[in-house]
């Protein structure tokens, strides 16, 4: 008999990240809630330091920006959820059917002076607390208002002090390697200009191409998760020229990609099987694989090591001269035309001489 293993049943994927949080977020997450019960109970005593506690949970976040924005929106919503409860259960007392009255009167308040959403959520949900497990005098209230500042302040103390995130790593990776593959697709074209191609490779070539947009969203996307953790931390000051030099290259980069793109759709496009006898062809090919060699000394980690394999050129550019076009067939002038002048604007945007007005 087969032995039996334990089944694991696999989560669905809308409730699971593609990577965990660092576990020193957690740490500190942890560090935050028990040091805001501690110094809560002491502060606050005769009840249990719930909202303290819950504020210092949600205030720790990725970032130091993120955690204030955080504190804010807790400690706004609480006061004005505080205040909601207080009011409707002076006025109509603690019967549990006010519970929902004050919960729908918190969602009224918010719409109505146009809370962020963050905010908006706190409100009701601090109603509800506080009428369902507090008295409705104005003690109570103040004193859960103290908590939660006093929660809110401890997480982004603990989010300052305890090693502030910075996430400049992330954006160098996918804004380096967002030049590297701009410069394997150029690689590719050049590969494909001097060798038939079927349509299938057409085909292959052109997705390949398109591949460029989701990596240039997730670098734009990273270099803005790296600008906000930046924000209001303590460390930022070493950090931003790192992020300064990605910045600057991502806009370079940027329209290297509608380069690719349309070089590689203008083939795709219009090609022919008596494109592999155009002499210029070859030409450009090679100016491709020297445009690809430029860009990737371009896209090159300034902090790597000189040794480091693959960099021994890194001062040697090999872009070349404009080219001499020989006439050509002229069901291919189109194409050629096209090719050369995205190669032109190439050579101009890689070397940072761009007089293309584009």
């Amino acid at each position: 008999m087969a032995p039996k293993f334990p089944v694991k049943i696999p989560l669905p994927a809308n409730i699971r990240a593609t990577t965990r949080v660092p576990f020193l977020q957690v740490a500190k997450t942890a560090a935050a809630m028990i040091l805001a019960w501690v110094v809560a109970g002491v502060l606050v005593p005769g009840e249990l330091p719930v909202f303290a506690t819950i504020a210092a949970l949600l205030v720790v976040q990725p970032s130091v920006n993120q955690s204030v924005g955080r504190a804010i929106e807790r400690s706004l919503g609480v006061i004005v959820g505080v205040i909601v409860a207080y009011v409707i259960g002076l006025a109509f007392g603690t019967n549990s059917w006010i519970v929902l009255v004050a919960v729908v009167a918190s969602l009224l308040i918010a719409w109505a002076l146009k809370l962020t959403p963050g905010t908006a959520n706190q409100v009701p949900i601090t109603a509800m607390l506080v009428l369902a497990i507090g008295a409705s005098n104005p003690e109570y209230a103040f004193a859960r208002i103290i908590e939660t500042v006093l929660g809110a302040v401890i997480g982004v103390v603990i989010n300052i002090t305890v090693v502030p995130p910075v996430l400049t790593g992330p954006a160098r990776t996918a804004v380096l390697g967002l030049g590297t593959e701009i410069a394997a697709t150029l690689d590719r074209l050049a590969q494909a200009l001097v060798s038939p191609q079927t349509p299938g490779e057409r085909d292959a070539l052109l997705i390949e191409a398109r591949l460029l947009r989701p990596m240039e969203k997730k670098a734009e996307a990273a270099l803005t998760a790296a600008d906000e953790s930046l924000t209001l931390n303590p460390r930022q000051s070493r950090h931003r020229a790192v992020l300064q030099h990605d910045v600057d290259l991502f806009a370079r980069l940027k329209p290297l990609i509608t380069r690719a793109l349309g070089m590689t759709r203008a083939f795709h496009d219009h090609y022919d099987d008596s494109l592999v006898d155009e002499p210029t062809l070859s030409a450009i090919a090679e100016e491709l694989r020297r445009a690809a060699h430029d860009l990737r000394l371009l896209s090159r980690d300034p902090d790597a090591p000189a040794h480091e394999p693959g960099t021994e050129t890194a001062g040697i550019p090999v872009l070349t001269a404009p080219l001499v076009v020989a006439t050509p067939n002229p069901r291919h002038w189109v194409l050629l035309g096209s090719l050369m002048e995205d190669l032109r604007r190439i050579h101009s945007e890689i070397t940072g001489d761009d007089d293309t007005g584009a």
